[in-house]
């Protein structure tokens, strides 16, 4: 079996789950640890930056992991894809955050914990202006939204070379490409898609799009030129429902990833059944729907709770919160000792393995649930 057809197999059967550092975190050390903890914990799936060092770092990560688990009794099975994400000028997803060093009150309201990644490091109030490093920015908008001053928060676009990029990170082991779609024009979009199916034509692609900035009919829209331009059934989308909104654990929050993956599914995964009159689920499934944006433990609970179909949860902020203690609190990014705690790596590992088992492997369950026809 091809690696190609072993995905397949994992949105089949349920079996993906992907743990999401950040289409801008390029903080190469954290990026190793997180890919470590969830290759053991079961991931199938990494989604990091579209930078070289960064696939490196994860590929390392995942390296680290086989030789763990072999000391601590954990069978991996099939190892996790690697997933670069790109993304379109105004997508929050690639851009970083500037402090305007004039306009700087020095209050300290950015710093840790608003800034989830330390992105923006503790200042002496009223005495330091407060400044981003730009490798641990993953352009949420946190530090933004907190700022009593206008404007004083500003962000960029992450621009790279893609063309040059995306063919150097397949050849150092990324396996799939995201192109983060919901900004820009839809002809912009395609000329994106285009570039992302040239760099990986025989391998899944993903289009991550909400609907928070686009509506139900351009959802549909873009979906479809996308299709036309991919191999059947090679195409991801990735149904983002609030992005960058996993904090919590509860329903409520990722309701948004549940809705927009049943906007998709009425529409290219469904079909009526005229006895009925009813929409059913197809044999052959047009996309593979993986559900982001908001995604936590309740992620798939929800989902077949409301009849909605899914072939895998991408996680982030959430994720990464569970573990971070462990990751960069006991040891910090400069103590190489954390891969020699076993105790550490084994506790992470089971917080994060229960998160992607409450995620994957519904088996029955899912199916009957579903209306699933085998």
């Amino acid at each position: 079996m091809t690696r190609t057809e072993q995905l397949q197999e994992l949105f089949h059967s349920n079996q993906y789950f992907k743990m999401i550092c950040g289409a801008g975190n390029e903080d190469t050390e954290e990026v190793r640890r997180l890919a470590l903890i969830y290759t053991l914990a079961g991931a199938k799936g990494l989604d990091i930056s579209t930078t070289p060092e960064v696939v490196k770092a994860a590929m390392d990560g995942i390296d680290r992991a086989y030789e763990i688990g072999d000391k601590l009794g954990i069978d991996i099975g099939v190892r996790p894809y690697i997933m670069v994400s790109v993304g379109m000028p105004g997508d929050h997803h690639v851009r970083k955050a500037l402090i305007n060093e004039e306009t700087c009150i020095k209050c300290g309201l950015c710093v840790a914990p608003v800034c989830p990644t330390e992105a923006i490091e503790p200042i002496e109030i009223k005495v330091e202006t407060a400044f981003v490093i730009t490798e641990k920015c993953i352009g949420c908008g946190a530090c933004s939204a907190v700022c009593p001053i206008v404007e004083c928060i500003t962000y960029s676009h992450n621009e790279k070379a893609l063309k040059e990029l995306l063919p150097e990170c397949i050849e150092l082991g990324a396996e799939n490409i995201e192109l983060h779609a919901a900004v820009a024009e839809t002809d912009v979009i395609m000329k994106e898609w285009e570039m992302v199916i040239e760099a990986n034509p025989n391998g899944h692609n993903s289009m991550c799009l909400d609907r928070l900035h686009i509506g139900n009919f351009e959802l549909k829209n873009r979906i479809e030129k996308a299709l036309e331009m991919t191999k059947p059934g090679l195409m991801i989308l990735q149904a983002d429902g609030y992005p960058m909104s996993g904090g919590r654990n509860d329903f409520n929050t990722t309701l948004q990833a549940v809705a927009t993956a049943d906007v998709v599914n009425k529409q290219f995964n469904m079909r009526l059944n005229k006895k009925i009159k009813q929409l059913e689920y197809t044999r052959r499934r047009k996309l593979n729907v993986v559900l982001s944006g908001g995604t936590n433990s309740l992620t798939a609970d929800l989902a077949i709770q409301g009849n909605v179909r899914f072939q895998g949860v991408a996680v982030g902020t959430f994720a990464r919160n569970l573990i971070y203690k462990h990751i960069k609190e006991v040891y910090d990014y400069n103590d190489m000792g954390f891969y020699n705690d076993l105790n550490n790596i084994r506790e992470a590992y089971l917080i994060g393995k229960e998160l992607v088992d409450n995620n994957t492997n519904k088996g029955e369950s899912y199916r009957e649930n579903t209306n699933i026809r085998n």
